[in-house]
């Protein structure tokens, strides 16, 4: 059982999220890592990845992603450290999406992989998995978690994947 201090922070979790999940249509303003302060409209902390140098708010911060060969688009906002090292350790139904940082041939980029959409239960936050091509074999997209669990089986694996301390808020908003 957690302790006191740790549960305070996993409700302020969960309290920060619910409000989110409402209003998840509207992503909230976002900054990089590395300000100095941490601003109230960021998540726990989180930043926006990739080119979050300006500030993005609304639909202009969504990202596309593949479920089961569909495209849809989510919010991409990263938790800080410490958010990120509470919900792994008290979180057991974080979702999980697919990455591969290397992307693809002719510089075109990877689209990410998600393993759930909304439905009953479902958890908008994903902890990343990255995805490497191994050697002879050639970067492709990937698009189903099926797909990519498929590719690291077996004993010839097409890909390898490394489960990474990144945990995202990735609610998803249309397709």
């Amino acid at each position: 059982m957690p302790n006191t201090k740790t549960m305070k922070k996993i409700i302020a979790i969960v309290a920060a999220i619910t409000g989110l999940i409402g209003a998840s249509c509207i992503a909230p303003e976002v900054q990089p890592q590395n300000a100095q302060a941490a601003s109230s409209s960021n998540i726990l902390g989180g930043t926006m990845t990739g080119s979050s140098a300006q500030k993005l708010s609304g639909n202009a911060s969504a990202i596309p992603a593949y479920y089961d060969s569909v495209i849809h688009n989510i919010h991409f906002v990263e938790f800080s450290q410490s958010a990120e090292a509470i919900l792994i350790a008290n979180n057991s139904s974080i979702n999980f999406i697919y990455q591969s940082d290397n992307g693809l041939p002719n510089s075109q980029p990877f689209i990410s992989v998600i393993d759930a959409i909304p439905g009953p239960g479902m958890n908008p936050i994903w902890r990343e998995v990255q995805i490497v091509f191994n050697a002879g074999f050639t970067a492709r997209q990937l698009y189903s978690d099926d797909e990519v669990l498929a590719a690291a089986a077996g004993p010839h694996a097409e890909i390898t994947l490394t489960m990474t301390n990144e945990v995202y808020q990735c609610p998803v908003v249309g397709h």
